[in-house]
């Protein structure tokens, strides 16, 4: 009789804490590393989406000009963000973000949203989501889909 009281306070204070981390997670801001990887040097348009995502009140993280792929991922596994934006203007895409994905799985992260924003050819956008990338974003893209993209997804995944 002694051990089912135990027993049942315990399961009690397991759920008590399994509701508060859920709610912790659903009230806590979305945390968005974004980044420049390779040798472009043009980053206004990855300025310009870091300021519309915390606009938005998410958390962002731009790691700058000429980041690695491990670079990139250490940031983002250090940072404990919920989604990794990649700008990339000079059309090493095919080359950098599959290093980037393979990463971030590498280091546990798969359900990290990998987003992909920049100047990337209508036939290699199936290819990245092949190799894990959530979405691809081409110019002309607003910055309003794209935060509703990734509040859509991160919450659907919490």
């Amino acid at each position: 009789m002694e051990g089912d009281r135990e027993l049942y306070k315990t399961k009690r204070t397991a759920r008590a804490i399994c509701v508060e981390i859920n709610l912790h997670m659903l009230n806590r801001k979305i945390r968005v590393l974004v980044a420049k990887p390779g040798l472009d040097g043009h980053d206004r348009g990855a300025k310009v989406i870091a300021r519309a995502l915390r606009d938005a009140g998410m958390e962002e993280i731009y790691t700058g000009l000429r980041q690695t792929p491990e670079m990139i991922a250490t940031a983002a596994l250090q940072e404990d963000v919920d989604a990794v934006g990649i700008s990339i203007l000079s059309g090493a895409h095919r080359t950098l973000c599959p290093r980037i994905v393979d990463l971030l799985h590498q280091n546990g992260m798969t359900d990290t949203l990998v987003l992909v924003g920049g100047i990337v050819p209508d036939e290699d956008i199936a290819d990245l989501k092949k190799i894990g990338v959530s979405e691809v974003f081409l110019p002309g893209t607003s910055t309003e889909d794209i935060v509703t993209f990734i509040n859509a997804n991160i919450r659907a995944q919490n």
